[in-house]
C-alpha cells in the first residue's frame, strides 16, 4: 500500500497536533534539527514544513494531507479540501494601530500596513478603502510601529502583546484555528480517502473524550426511577443490579462543564459512591 504523506509543522502546531496523534494511538517523536518524525504506523509518512507553506504543497500534489491554520490557506488561496476543524491554536487576524492614531488620521494618509499576511491584507484594505502600502513582515510584525509602518494586519490570540507595544485593534480580518486537511488528488483517491476519513474519525474520538468524564455511581432501588429520569447521557444511562438486589449500578459520559453541578444534584437524589474518571476516547 502507498503512504499517506502527512505535513505538520513544527512549533506550537506540532505540539498539539503529535498530541492528538498519541492519544489517537499513533506515536510521533522528532530529533533535533530533522524534518522527518518517525510515526508509529507503516502506512504514515510525516514530514515538518512551515504552517505558510502546507496549503500549496497539498495543492501541488507532493503530499496527501497536513495541519495549518485556516489563516494560511486563505492567504495562499490554495485548493484544497478541509476535512476537520481541530479547534487548536484560535487567533485573529487583527488590524492594529498606534494607540494615539484615530481614524481620520488613518484616512488622511497613504498608510504603510506592515504585515506577513499580505493577501488578506490587500483584500481587507481594498474593501475599506484605505490607501496603503504593505510592507511584508517575517515574524515581529508588532515591533513596526510608529517609525516603519501606520498598520500592521498579524495574528494575536489574547491581544497582550499588541497592548504591550502600544497598539490598539481596529477590526478583525478573520479569525482562524488548526485544520486538517487534504489534497483534492487523495481525497479523489479511495484508498487514500478512507485512511484520512480514518484518521479523522479518531480525531473526533480523542477530541470528544477530551470534553467528557465518566461518572459511576450507586442507586438505591427507591430512588432510582427519580434520579435515572434526570441523568444527562450520550445515549442513554448503562445500568446494573448491584449484588444482593440492593439497588443499581450506574454509568454515564457527560461533559465536563456539566460535573460541578451535576455531582451535588446526584448526592441529593440518593446517588451515592460516586466516581468521576476521565475518556481516552469517545465513538458515539
Amino acid at each position: 500500500m502507498e503512504k499517506l504523506r502527512i505535513l505538520i509543522p513544527k512549533g506550537r502546531i506540532f505540539d498539539n497536533v503529535s498530541r492528538l496523534f498519541a492519544e489517537a494511538g499513533f506515536n510521533i517523536t522528532l530529533a533535533d534539527r530533522t524534518y522527518r518524525p518517525k510515526i508509529s504506523a507503516e502506512w504514515l509518512d510525516v514530514k515538518i514544513m512551515k504552517p505558510q507553506n502546507v496549503g500549496e504543497l497539498l495543492e501541488l500534489g507532493s503530499h496527501d494531507a497536513g495541519f495549518t491554520g485556516v489563516d494560511w490557506i486563505r492567504e495562499s488561496g490554495a485548493d484544497v479540501e478541509e476535512v476537520m476543524d481541530l479547534g487548536f491554536d484560535r487567533v485573529r487576524i487583527v488590524a492594529a494601530v498606534p494607540s494615539e492614531l484615530d481614524e481620520a488620521a488613518l484616512r488622511g494618509r497613504k498608510l504603510v500596513v506592515a504585515t506577513e499576511y499580505v493577501n488578506l491584507a490587500r483584500a481587507w484594505l481594498e474593501s475599506s478603502g484605505y490607501d496603503f502600502r504593505i510592507v511584508r513582515t517575517y515574524g515581529a510584525t508588532e515591533v513596526f510601529p510608529p517609525d516603519d509602518a501606520d498598520m500592521i494586519i498579524d495574528n494575536t490570540s489574547t491581544g497582550r502583546t499588541l497592548k504591550d507595544n502600544g497598539l490598539r485593534i481596529v477590526a478583525a480580518v478573520c479569525e482562524s484555528s488548526t485544520r486538517f486537511v487534504a489534497s483534492r488528488a487523495a481525497m479523489a483517491d479511495a484508498e487514500k480517502r478512507s485512511r484520512i476519513e480514518e484518521l479523522c474519525m479518531l480525531f473526533k474520538a480523542v477530541l470528544d473524550g477530551r470534553e467528557r468524564v465518566m461518572l459511576e455511581m450507586n442507586v438505591p432501588k427507591d430512588v432510582f426511577p427519580a434520579l435515572v429520569d434526570s441523568l444527562p447521557a450520550m445515549r442513554s444511562p448503562t445500568v446494573a443490579p448491584l449484588y444482593g438486589d440492593s439497588g443499581y449500578a450506574v454509568k454515564i459520559a457527560v461533559r465536563k462543564s456539566d460535573v460541578s453541578e451535576l455531582i451535588p444534584r446526584l448526592k441529593r437524589l440518593g446517588a451515592g459512591d460516586i466516581v468521576e474518571y476521565d475518556l481516552r476516547k469517545v465513538v458515539p
